[in-house]
């Protein structure tokens, strides 16, 4: 009898140190869940991301140490947006980084709960993210990167640049929802610089080879590339067009003049993005949205491509070149 109770106890005990590691592996601390939801593609924007990481770092958290992150890609297919986002929230992810103004819009539209930090083009206030900048009040806040608010900037520095420029067609992706008051603000500007102003619609690869077919018939002095992801992404093509083409084009990217464009203005997007993990990783450590100020982006560059202005020959003004932060050559 007691040898048959020893081999019991002997059994109980082997059979509960057999359990012991799953006990210890569900006791462990769950790592928490970024979401990243952006409607261009990860190649586009790989570098941002980079600098986005590093934030994170800098507050505290490491990809794949101490933090995760679920990424979702639109490809520059806005309609992709909403499906994405709403995946994000069954997910129930910690917090949702939403790194441009239409994936802002699709990540507020999904949840009222789920902490949401942006990078917008526009006043988040007038695109009804937050109630204020210095209070937002709700489960957003973020970064204004001040890309659409620049319109007027960008046609000074196009017509300093070009002086004779008076005939000046805008690319615009009718889709994207910042388009209808960057098409006001470009109306307003032209119109105080005496300049017309012709609209050319590209919501698709294929519809901005169309749009540039049209210069062979109705060629413009110039072209203003409106804030737009899909024009981030699609930017070698627009590079190459405008070459082709010998139309001087300015655009709010930089990878835009990296990659054989003309000139881009614009906020510094490797800064913002540093500060969206900032508050992504704030956020994570217990910080509520509502009371964390928008930040005004406060770094803007102007980068001209040299080379490209020989071949349009197009000569820099002194002033223009004094004021670049990269002249590339």
């Amino acid at each position: 009898m007691t040898a048959w109770i020893r081999r019991r106890e002997f059994i109980a005990l082997v059979g509960g140190a057999a359990t012991w590691p799953i006990v210890a592996r569900a006791q462990q601390p769950t790592m928490p869940v970024i979401g990243f939801l952006n409607s261009l593609s990860r190649d586009a924007i790989a570098d941002r991301v980079r600098e986005f990481r590093q934030g994170l770092k800098d507050a505290g958290y490491v990809e794949g140490e101490n933090v995760a992150i679920e990424y979702r890609w639109a490809e520059a297919q806005l309609d992709r947006l909403p499906a994405l986002a709403a995946e994000l929230a069954r997910r129930q992810v910690v917090v949702i980084v939403a790194a441009n103004t239409p994936s802002a819009l699709a990540a507020k539209a999904v949840t009222t709960t789920i902490p949401i930090v942006f990078n917008v083009a526009e006043d988040p206030v007038k695109l009804g993210l937050v109630a204020s900048l210095a209070r937002p009040g709700g489960n957003l806040t973020g970064i204004n990167s001040f890309i659409g608010e620049l319109v007027a900037k960008r046609l000074g520095l196009l017509r300093e640049l070009v002086p004779g420029a008076t005939r000046v067609a805008a690319l615009v992706n009718p889709t994207d929802p910042i388009t209808e008051t960057a098409l006001r603000d470009m109306e307003t500007a032209t119109r105080a610089m005496g300049m017309q102003i012709k609209v050319l619609n590209a919501s698709t690869s294929g519809e901005i080879n169309v749009a540039f077919a049209t210069f062979v018939h109705d060629r413009p002095d110039a072209l203003f590339v409106s804030p737009d992801s899909l024009f981030t992404t699609r930017r070698v093509q627009l590079a190459h067009l405008t070459t082709r083409h010998a139309i001087p084009a300015i655009s709010f990217s930089r990878e835009f003049a990296e990659v054989g464009g003309l000139m881009s203005y614009g906020s510094n997007q490797s800064d913002n993005y540093r500060q969206v993990g900032v508050y992504a990783g704030r956020i994570l450590k217990g910080a509520k949205p509502a009371d964390l100020p928008v930040v005004q982006a406060s770094k803007f560059e102007l980068v001209i491509n040299a080379e490209t202005a020989r071949t349009l020959g197009l000569e820099i003004p002194p002033t223009l070149l004094a004021h670049a932060d990269e002249v590339i050559e």
